[in-house]
């Protein structure tokens, strides 16, 4: 039987983004291959190592589902400033290359981005056991820093400093036999970045996971109140500028709550700068087995996103949002892919940043209109099943790591 490594710092026990994704392609991939993780001690989107890891050895092993991972307890800041993510991400890099050499064999290794610096590992791990180099990347990180503003290009320094990220990422990318990324935007941007094979590895749902018809109120969400939820990582990446707006826009109407699950980097400053909204509760990520129950509890689902991000990511959770049932209001550059998918899918909830009034109105359009509420959520659900299904892409998927170790 064929090995296939897989490297990336985010796995399980996380359950939420990059990691859920990773962890669920290693346990697709195990029931045909022997699998092995590189990997780092669980942390997000907390940013802070999981309590059951963190008295544990800086390096630890251990099998799950017949998954052989290698874990290496990486530098977790606190506060992540851009300074403070590099020595996160170098720190992760440098300690993983012990791990690099405890793999027996490597037939395939797919290096998962972010981090980019994992490609690194790849390449040693290839030098030291052969095989073919796969590199999948779930954000292009270096142009979400720039357009996050984590990385701005203000200063001589930092324009310089990104100008040779961008020169290491060309170089990294071109050494690999394959290229993969999760949206065709990205794919536009991944071909002007390497000569090497792209291929269209989108994140996938499991509609029989979040499904509407088999899940239960949430006791989050179990008031007879309109509920307006956003379930995710409150970080760089999300417009709370417009969120406060939109939330202080609705707070004097009682028939309308707004609930945020998650965590993340900021998510102590918008407790802080919300705490006089009366319309507003936030609360800790759930576990995964309570996500189908929290998403199909929404009324309606919303996902703020700043204009100037179009083609260096792809939030993954709109696929959980969408195969909810539920219709969903996002905001962002009307340039983006995802304003693509919303008129093939639910046919409108798509907003400029801009546009608060339009998606006001378009709140007050749902809430007074269950059964259109129910029509466009029941669309989206089978736009999302119908093209992100876990079975049909992770199929294509391991069609083409057949195709490629020939």
């Amino acid at each position: 039987m064929k090995t296939i490594t897989i490297i990336g710092i985010n796995f399980y026990p996380e359950d939420t983004s990059t990691g859920l994704y990773t962890t669920q392609m290693a346990e697709y991939l195990s029931k045909f291959y022997n699998v092995n993780v590189i990997t780092g001690f669980p942390y997000y989107p907390q940013w802070e190592i999981k309590q059951e890891y963190k008295d544990l050895p800086k390096y630890y092993f251990e099998e799950i589902k017949g998954i052989k991972i290698y874990r290496y307890k990486q530098y977790v800041p606190k506060d992540p400033s851009f300074k403070k993510r590099i020595l996160h991400m170098i720190d992760f890099t440098i300690g993983s290359i012990k791990n690099s050499f405890k793999v027996q064999k490597s037939d395939l290794t797919i290096c998962i981005v972010p981090f980019t610096s994992s490609i690194i590992l790849g390449l040693l791990v290839k030098k030291i056991k052969g095989g073919k180099l796969w590199v999948h990347i779930q954000d292009f990180e270096f142009d979400a820093a720039i357009e996050s503003g984590l990385l701005s290009k203000n200063s001589k320094f930092k324009k310089v400093f990104a100008n040779f990220l961008f020169y290491i990422e060309t170089k990294m990318f071109n050494k690999a036999d394959i290229v993969s990324t999760i949206s065709y935007k990205m794919i536009e941007k991944l071909k002007k970045k390497t000569s090497s094979e792209t291929f269209l590895l989108p994140n996938w749902v499991d509609g029989n996971f979040i499904n509407p018809e088999t899940s239960s109120k949430h006791r989050y969400l179990n008031s007879s109140k309109f509920k307006i939820l956003y379930s995710g990582n409150i970080g760089a990446k999300q417009d709370w500028e417009f969120f406060k707006k939109f939330a202080a826009f609705l707070e004097n109407d009682g028939s309308i709550e707004i609930i945020v699950v998650g965590d993340g980097a900021l998510k102590e400053r918008l407790i802080k700068e919300t705490t006089n909204l009366k319309n507003l509760r936030i609360y800790d990520p759930v576990p995964l087995q309570e996500l189908s129950d929290l998403l199909c509890s929404a009324d309606l689902h919303i996902l703020f996103q700043k204009s100037n991000v179009i083609d260096s990511v792809m939030p993954s959770k709109i696929l959980g949002m969408m195969a909810s049932g539920k219709p969903s209001l996002v905001t962002g550059n009307i340039n983006s892919e995802l304003n693509e998918i919303f008129k093939k899918s639910q046919g409108e909830g798509y907003f400029e940043p801009s546009q608060l009034q339009e998606c006001i109105d378009f709140v007050y359009k749902l809430k007074e209109n269950p059964s259109y509420a129910k029509e466009i959520g029941f669309k989206a659900r089978e736009f999302i099943l119908e093209n992100y299904s876990y079975e049909k892409v992770l199929k294509r998927f391991r069609s083409k790591i057949e195709e490629l170790l020939k």
